[in-house]
């Protein structure tokens, strides 16, 4: 452990933060988590707990009552296990092996050029306070640590049934501490494959690595409404009209994660040797006015125009034509705002991943929605754009929203609490993310949920951080809420 990490283990309060620092030393990108779940494991059976897994691998711990509170109702205390792994790209790490290095910077903690995983890590942690905890008052605990909530939920889609005794859920999964959410939305995987001929490159043509870097990137969720620039969308900007003018495209690799806005994209290019010289300035031209157009959100933003060996093959040009053509119609960003909630994006979509290489073309998308109805008018969109441009689609992956409601007891109760411990009242909200509310919903659906968490910020990013007094107020509410839950 660094010296640093060590530094970190003893913040207040030390019951999150020493055991963040162990879980952020166990590697657990999704899709990735054997040895996390193992952790999680050994730690609930080295407590003395009733400690299992479910059949798709989520861990479940469970701690009576502290005596006196025994006839309080039963609460769920739910955060997943995995992190996005997300890194720059002068930051050499491995996520399936290495534990994160993360630094203290003023009020915050955050990470040395990755993600640094309080997403959801910090609710991990807290639970895993609670569950150790000797003094603590408290109902019947039931821990539900889930897998693979970034990538695809499954760990919350495929819950068994039966399980969980709980009729409260507390979900410690949502990135503002004055936010008391009680409503999500839904989400669906679009994937748009085809394949196309190649030809031989233009060998009297120049060669050029096109980069866009240094976007700010972040959820694409909680951050769509921002207008952070979306790097697939950018670097396809740059490669329409000079793909008009007999430019030839190579390969195209784009983003990465469907949760996350793209921060990076680059292009192989061959420009005609008699059109090169204005057809580059065209293009760098064009990046200096995307620049100034995202000043303010992407103050870093990037483009870069490398002279490279020349490419053996190029995409046949009336597949080129399609492809850019299609992902400009792509709808990428806010679809529609909500008419019920104030500032609440309802639908979007996410243009996540572009890859172009080998006679193949993959495009990833991740569409969000509170509605049902409009994330399949979204859905049926994005559909069309990618068939005209002759792409297979795939829609996977869909999964409920979460249902606002404004009238649960756990609600009245955590709102009266904060009130009166901050003198003010909590904002009352539904977010435009994925929480696994909604999906845990649909196997307990006479469970009350609230999420809560404390401040995190640039989550799904390398800019990710978490506010450390903010994390002291979390662990305080979560306490006195456990202390004040309905009798059963």
């Amino acid at each position: 452990m660094s010296n640093m990490n060590k530094q970190i283990a003893q913040l207040a309060p030390q019951e999150i933060w020493a055991n963040f620092v162990a879980l952020n030393e166990v590697p657990r990108p999704s899709k990735k988590e054997e040895k996390v779940r193992q952790f999680m494991l050994n730690y609930g059976k080295s407590l003395g707990l009733e400690t299992f897994e479910d059949k798709i691998g989520n861990v479940i711990i469970k701690k009576p009552a502290t005596p006196g509170m025994e006839n309080k109702t039963v609460i769920a205390l739910q955060s997943h296990l995995d992190m996005v792994p997300q890194k720059n790209n002068d930051k050499e790490h491995c996520f399936e092996t290495d534990g994160i290095d993360m630094l203290i910077d003023g009020d915050w903690v955050t990470a040395d050029g990755t993600t640094l995983g309080a997403d959801n890590g910090i609710g991990v942690a807290a639970i895993m306070g609670l569950l150790a905890s000797k003094d603590i008052p408290h109902p019947a605990l039931e821990a539900l640590f889930t897998i693979d909530e970034e990538t695809g939920m499954t760990g919350a889609q495929n819950l068994e049934e039966g399980i969980l005794d709980a009729t409260i859920m507390l979900n410690l999964d949502t990135e503002e501490d004055d936010e008391l959410d009680i409503g999500c939305a839904g989400g669906i995987d679009i994937t748009a494959t085809r394949s196309y001929e190649q030809k031989d490159a233009d060998k009297s043509g120049k060669a050029y690595k096109i980069t866009v870097k240094g976007l700010t990137g972040g959820h694409s969720g909680m951050d769509i409404h921002l207008y952070r620039g979306n790097a697939n969308k950018i670097l396809n900007r740059l490669l329409y009209n000079p793909s008009a003018k007999g430019l030839q495209v190579a390969e195209i690799h784009g983003g990465g994660l469907r949760n996350a806005i793209p921060r990076e994209a680059q292009a192989t290019v061959v420009l005609p040797v008699d059109k090169a010289d204005k057809l580059l300035q065209e293009m760098k031209d064009l990046s200096e006015t995307i620049k100034t157009e995202q000043a303010v959100q992407d103050p870093e933003m990037t483009v870069l125009f490398e002279a490279v060996d020349m490419p053996e093959k190029v995409m046949d040009y009336d597949a080129q034509c399609k492809l850019i053509k299609t992902i400009y119609v792509a709808h990428n960003g806010v679809f529609r705002m909500s008419p019920d909630m104030e500032d609440l994006v309802e639908t979007s979509n996410n243009v996540a991943s572009v890859n172009v290489a080998d006679g193949k073309i993959q495009i990833d998308n991740l569409t969000r929605s509170s509605v049902e109805s409009t994330k399949t008018d979204l859905a049926n969109n994005l559909k069309s754009a990618y068939e005209l441009g002759g792409f297979e689609v795939k829609l996977d992956g869909s999964y409920p929203g979460w249902k606002p409601n404004p009238k649960a007891e756990i609600l009245a109760v955590m709102t009266d609490l904060y009130t009166k411990m901050y003198n003010e009242a909590p904002k009352v909200v539904a977010c435009h993310a994925g929480l696994e509310c909604g999906i845990i919903k649909s196997h307990y659906p006479d469970m009350e949920m609230i999420s809560f968490g404390p401040t995190i910020t640039g989550a799904h990013s390398p800019d990710e951080r978490v506010n450390i007094k903010s994390v002291q107020k979390f662990w305080e509410y979560l306490k006195e809420t456990l202390k004040n839950v309905p009798d059963k």
